[in-house]
């Protein structure tokens, strides 16, 4: 059972996947953290991240055992990793272990950006998360405050804004939904509605498969 969950920058999808996970016992891969550890590993070693064909030797290395989300899910690490992530190589590379990971029993949920329209086109449940770009912006305000960091919201939505235009106007792997996807538009939903949501969409395809 593969669960395919993708959408744009704080939708929500990662709560939402390792919920998910967590209630059927499957594994979990934020597939996102995969190009920040590749971009960690360039900027640890003092590497260009312009140069694609040392980007991918990089992408071949990264252990997908060993992803910390607390260390990748710093900003720099993530500014490195969007200039990473259009690399058509580097995406060939990491799409390759990751399609790997989704093999795994007895099942396995894999978010973010292509995950039900390139990297996992045949799972039986596809999500596409989503909510409004002030909506996900004011949720990434949030979460800077309440950690105890001060934030700029103007910039946040501006910054939100400038994500989803890169990555739905790339001409390698575009965000879309996969055209049988289910849209859960988060907007006005609570954590707790949207996994009931999503558990009745994997509970149908649960019991298709029986």
């Amino acid at each position: 059972m593969i669960i395919a969950i993708d959408g744009p920058a704080a939708a929500g999808k990662g709560t939402l996947s390792r919920r998910i996970a967590e209630e059927y016992g499957f594994h979990h891969l934020d597939t996102g953290l995969t190009y920040r550890a590749t971009a960690k590993a360039l900027l640890d070693a003092g590497l260009p991240l312009d140069d694609e064909t040392v980007a991918e030797t990089m992408a071949h290395k990264v252990d997908l055992a060993g992803l910390d989300r607390a260390v990748l899910s710093k900003h720099e690490i993530g500014e490195a990793a969007s200039k990473i992530a259009v690399m058509p190589a580097v995406r060939r590379a990491l799409v390759e272990a990751q399609r790997a990971f989704s093999r795994k029993e007895p099942g396995t949920v894999l978010d973010g950006r292509d995950i039900g329209t390139v990297v996992c086109p045949n799972a039986p449940v596809k999500i596409y998360v989503t909510a409004s770009a002030a909506v996900r912006a004011k949720r990434r305000y949030d979460e800077i405050v309440e950690a105890g960091g001060s934030a700029d919201y103007a910039a946040i939505f501006e910054d939100v804004k400038r994500r989803d235009e890169r990555d739905m106007g790339r001409t390698d792997s575009p965000l879309k939904p996969a055209e049988d996807a289910y849209l859960l538009d988060t907007s006005e939903m609570s954590i707790e509605a949207a996994f009931q949501t999503a558990k009745s969409i994997v509970d149908t395809a649960l019991s298709r498969n029986a």
